[in-house]
């Protein structure tokens, strides 16, 4: 008998991510986020969630990929790390799903870039792929990664 695990998915630029459920504060629609003036580019900005300043992260721009459209609005993730509460910003929120272990692989050698140091690893279904987000290093914007072209 295998092991499972639950993870809350979220897409982004045509990919399909997971962290896990247990992370996961809450997830809510877009909110309007002030600005920090001189951040690192990949901060979003400050959302007030019931009184709490969270800071949110733009997780297109930390994986490097393309900006969304001006009209498309991000969704927060609010996930727990050891930093305190973050909001990551998505494109969208999919299900929570249960995966079993079976189906899991390590990251593949084609990664480059900053997401060969983010994804933990792949589930693989019939019709897609599950990648593994690393919370703590996706959060961690100090943190030098491997860039590996």
């Amino acid at each position: 008998m295998s092991d499972t695990r639950q993870f809350c998915t979220l897409h982004l630029a045509g990919h399909l991510f997971g962290v896990p459920v247990m992370r996961v504060q809450e997830v809510i629609s877009y909110q309007v986020m002030t600005r920090v003036p001189l951040a690192h580019d990949v901060i979003g900005g400050l959302i007030n969630l019931r009184g709490q300043i969270v800071t949110a992260i733009d997780l297109r721009k930390r994986l490097e990929f393309p900006e969304r459209d001006a009209d498309q609005r991000a969704m927060n993730v609010v996930v727990h790390t050891p930093g305190g509460v973050v909001s990551l910003l998505v494109d969208a929120i999919g299900d929570v799903v249960e995966v079993e272990d079976t189906i899991y692989e390590a990251p593949p050698e084609t990664l480059a870039g900053v997401a060969k140091d983010l994804i933990l690893g792949v589930y693989k279904f019939e019709d897609h792929l599950l990648l593994e987000l690393d919370i703590d290093k996706a959060v961690n914007i100090d943190a030098p990664l491997e860039l590996v072209a």
